[in-house]
């Protein structure tokens, strides 16, 4: 055997455990996630949905109609502590023909850990000026935010944009808006900036009753959480889809007992109505849901399930898939 051969391989070798070594313990933590999106077909449709990022969420402060002591049940059976983590989605729906956005996200009033929408976008294939339709389920700022820039332009340029008109005449109006509590003006100030630019393109069309919107995407009122609150139901070759906005908030509280209310609804007794009702539809047709809160990407199926408590349900997230 050639020792030279023999030295020049254990030479080889000490280089490359001594540079593993090194790199192994230099490589500092990167604390990034990737921009979030996720792709499924319904029928002949492609569902993505898009991540506007996570943050923080005080179940105990904002949770009504339930004790404490249930919550911390709740939160412990789900392996969750206070504060959750509370994600905020988006959902792009390709119909072949239209490109329809429902909902927008934050934009830049939330905080850091949101707002990511337009990069999700962005990785996902898309621009915003792509986008024909922009669907909003109700018109709270982390549902609107992403509509327009902070100079107060629109983001979708090319986009008509529509929301339940029960919703646009209470967020949209000086006259409630001068009669709400000082804590809420903001919230009314914010719908009227984020809308704005659409009116005076003429690209804002109000939506009244239930209604197809485009072919194969239909809204259908869910009111109580906001006057308006609308879901969309999308439907193609016989499978469906109900992207439901914030008809809930909380998983762990409110698949097991959909009675579980919010501080943020406007008719908290009317919220609980819709949920139950959009809930046991859902279970029943084995309808995919889609939540603009349920943890990333947000998809899955919901079984009646009395075991998780009265009238219950549990919430079974859809699989992974790799697209080819």
């Amino acid at each position: 055997m050639d020792l030279r051969i023999v030295r020049a391989g254990w030479k080889a070798t000490l280089t490359c455990a001594l540079l593993s070594s090194v790199a192994l313990a230099g490589a500092p933590m990167q604390k990034t996630q990737a921009p979030g999106f996720y792709r499924t077909m319904l029928g002949d449709f492609e569902i993505t949905t898009l991540s506007d990022g996570s943050m923080p969420f005080n179940v105990h402060e904002l949770l009504t109609n339930v004790t404490p002591a249930q919550l911390d049940t709740d939160l412990a059976r789900a392996f969750l502590n206070e504060p959750i983590e509370f994600s905020v989605n988006a959902f792009l729906v390709n119909t072949g023909t239209k490109l329809v956005l429902i909902d927008t996200g934050t934009g830049a009033a939330y905080g850091p850990t949101v707002g990511k929408l337009l990069p999700s976008l962005a990785a996902s294939g898309y621009k915003p000026e792509q986008i024909d339709e922009i669907y909003i389920t109700h018109m709270h700022g982390d549902h609107i935010g992403g509509l327009t820039s902070q100079d107060g332009k629109a983001i979708f340029p090319n986009a008509i944009v529509r929301v339940g008109k029960a919703d646009a005449d209470f967020w949209l109006s000086e006259s409630k808006m001068k009669a709400a509590s000082a804590d809420d003006k903001g919230a009314f100030q914010a719908a009227m900036a984020a809308f704005k630019p659409y009116i005076a393109a003429k690209h804002f069309q109000p939506i009244s009753g239930d209604v197809e919107l485009v072919p194969g995407v239909r809204a259908i009122a869910a009111p109580g959480h906001t006057p308006g609150h609308t879901v969309y139901l999308v439907s193609s070759k016989g499978q469906n889809l109900v992207l439901w906005g914030d008809l809930m908030h909380v998983g762990a509280a409110q698949f097991p007992n959909p009675a579980v209310t919010i501080k943020f609804d406007t008719d908290s007794a009317a919220a609980a109505a819709s949920r139950k009702k959009v809930f046991a539809e859902a279970a029943a047709k084995g309808y995919l849901v889609g939540g603009a809160h349920l943890s990333f990407p947000g998809l899955g199926h919901l079984r009646a399930d009395n075991g998780a408590g009265k009238n219950g349900y549990t919430y079974v997230p859809i699989a992974y898939r790799s697209v080819p």
